[in-house]
């Protein structure tokens, strides 16, 4: 398969300390790809390298064809890759509809008189960016509360909400910051349907999650990081019985759970 992303020998140091180490891996067109690792494994710093929020040390980030190493923020966005992030960012006091429509890109093509006139183009990319702010918002299930401000969400109608935010760009690839950390786990699979009918339209996933469940039940391909390194990758069947990963999980050396298999 094609990779939408290739992360090649990405380093990133803090006053010395290493967080990640020479990390390269590969998310294919299409897919939905976990990125796991035991606390301290390197998994945060990698996505903000990726995404433009920190700057590598070393190695190289490719969106498709394009080199994306070192652009800001707002030119990976620009470019197709867009991420959500654990502590939730959602504008409070704006309805849903009015957070959806803020993340548009389209209007910021416009100029201040086309706003300022309502010209015959501004109504057009108007009407445009509210017919799919409904149908994000219909995705996951809040079309109810469509006109209601963002502050009487709870913190997982929040994260769908912030998700949907980041699909109005309609982009490439979503990198996902532990969607469903605080979320009900009555409320978890109904995420993973979500997030299933997303990729159905095309858009990859990068999912960075602290539930192991929830990835093997959702994602193709497993990344496992141990220290700021690559440690393995493989599907879910293939990482949940590596006895690599259960050492850097729970310290059981690969002897040890060999001779505990039953």
């Amino acid at each position: 398969m094609t990779a939408i992303l290739k992360v090649c020998d990405v380093s990133k140091a803090f006053s010395g300390v290493h967080a990640v180490r020479g990390a390269s891996f590969e998310v294919e067109q299409g897919s939905i790809t976990g990125l796991i690792g035991p606390n301290g494994s390197g998994k945060s710093t990698t996505i903000d390298c990726i995404s433009g929020f920190q700057r590598l040390d070393g190695g190289r980030v490719l969106l498709g064809d394009r080199d994306i190493t070192g652009l800001r923020p707002a030119e990976i966005a620009k470019a197709g890759m867009i991420r959500t992030f654990q502590n939730v960012r959602v504008y409070d006091s704006y309805s849903l509809l009015d957070n959806l429509l803020v993340a548009e890109q389209a209007f910021r093509d416009l100029n201040w008189f086309d706003a300022l006139a309502r010209t015959p183009r501004y109504r057009k990319v108007r009407e445009a960016a509210e017919d799919q702010a409904r149908g994000l918002i219909e995705l996951v299930g809040l079309t109810r509360l469509i006109d209601a401000p963002a502050t009487v969400l709870s913190y997982g109608q929040k994260k769908l909400l912030a998700f949907a935010a980041a699909m109005m760009a309609k982009p490439r690839l979503i990198v996902l910051d532990e969607p469903v950390a605080g979320v009900n786990p009555s409320r978890v699979n109904e995420v993973a349907d979500i997030l299933r009918e997303a990729n159905a339209t095309g858009i990859s996933f990068l999912i960075v999650e602290h539930n192991v469940e929830f990835i093997n039940s959702l994602c193709g391909k497993v990344i496992v990081l141990e220290q700021g390194r690559k440690l393995t990758e493989g599907t879910p069947a293939l990482i949940r019985n590596d006895p690599r990963v259960l050492e850097a999980y729970l310290g059981i050396a690969p002897a040890e759970a060999d001779a505990e298999a039953p």
